[in-house]
């Protein structure tokens, strides 16, 4: 199994900045809520190549890149829970921070993103 990629230490101290204003969600709790039926409104904040090789299933995908423009497109009530997600947590943290600051008040990072997701036997769709 190859070493994952080590984060600058800037960028690690950002989102240990980000998490002290955001809500984490584990991915056991998001399966056990899709497991028993519950509607999530689950945001995959990664690049869309990241996306199209594969990602939970029935999720939208908005990168982080464009993710504060758009939103609105999607979620217009800001009360709406919305639980983030992206390869490790931490771009979906950075991403949860900035949906809070523009008003969203129930916006949750999953912990450990999409590897975290994969480690736990989640469910995949792959799209090429």
């Amino acid at each position: 199994m190859p070493k994952p990629r080590k984060h600058s230490t800037r960028f690690l101290n950002l989102v240990d900045d980000a998490k002290t204003r955001i809500s984490e969600i584990s991915v056991e709790k998001v399966r056990a809520d899709l497991k028993a039926g519950k509607l999530l409104n689950i945001i995959d904040v990664r690049e869309e190549r990241e996306y199209l090789i594969s990602h939970i299933p029935s999720v939208r995908h908005i990168g982080k890149g464009i993710l504060e423009r758009d939103i609105e497109k999607w979620y217009r009530n800001v009360d709406e829970e919305l639980i983030l997600y992206c390869g490790g947590g931490f771009r979906s943290a950075l991403a949860a921070d900035a949906l809070t600051k523009m008003g969203y008040t129930r916006v949750l990072s999953m912990a450990g993103g999409f590897r975290a997701w994969k480690k736990h036997g989640g469910p995949l769709s792959l799209d090429i």
